[in-house]
């Protein structure tokens, strides 16, 4: 699903390279066409606005899973911190977030994460773990609608960077400022963030 994204953190400088490299024919010379407009951020939002992240405690799943089963992937785990948070009495102290590890053209590796106050009195056992949040530079990008259609944003992003001739790390964050588990999947707001190198 976000095949695009991960493969231009990785390679977005060999891409235009190889372009840049070979002889194209008088018939690809033409400019393109004027992009779309973006539709799945509305204009009186930023996109890529620059912020910097602090790092909070946090709760976390860590896991790995298929683009195919991605939203099912980790909304199950969001439902089993919701269980574990419950039982421990701790409330969260932000928006609940999928911090993404690695990426490859099959699937991810990813922490299923809730922010907490303060780090729980009894450390979790099994899967369930405790540590921080990212920090650094960032760039935030909003979505709005359906999970499904987070590659379409994932695409403006990559666009973005290789337009502005940014470098991003190999990890990124998404925050739903709406629930995962209780909202329709198909009108979420996800903040995506991009940490710069």
């Amino acid at each position: 699903m976000f095949l695009r994204f991960a493969l231009a953190v990785a390679g977005i400088a060999i891409a235009t390279a190889l372009a840049l490299a070979e002889p194209q024919p008088a018939w690809a010379q033409t400019p393109p066409p004027a992009a779309a407009p973006q539709t799945t951020t509305p204009s009186a939002e930023p996109f890529g606005e620059d912020t910097t992240l602090t790092a909070k405690p946090i709760v976390f799943v860590k896991g790995s899973g298929t683009w195919d089963n991605a939203f099912g992937t980790v909304t199950a785990s969001f439902r089993k911190l919701k269980t574990y948070l419950d039982k421990e009495g701790l409330k969260p102290d932000g928006l609940q977030m999928t911090i993404f590890t690695a990426t490859d053209d099959t699937g991810f590796q990813y922490q299923a994460a809730v922010p907490v106050a303060a780090p729980p009195k009894n450390p979790p056992r099994g899967d369930i773990a405790v540590g921080q949040s990212p920090e650094g530079h960032a760039l935030k990008f909003i979505h709005h609608g359906s999970y499904d259609d987070l590659d379409n944003t994932y695409e403006a992003i990559t666009n973005y960077l290789d337009e502005k001739r940014l470098e991003a790390k190999d990890m990124f964050i998404e925050e739903y400022v709406t629930d995962p588990v209780s909202a329709d999947p198909k009108k979420l707001t996800v903040e995506v963030y991009v940490l710069l190198k």
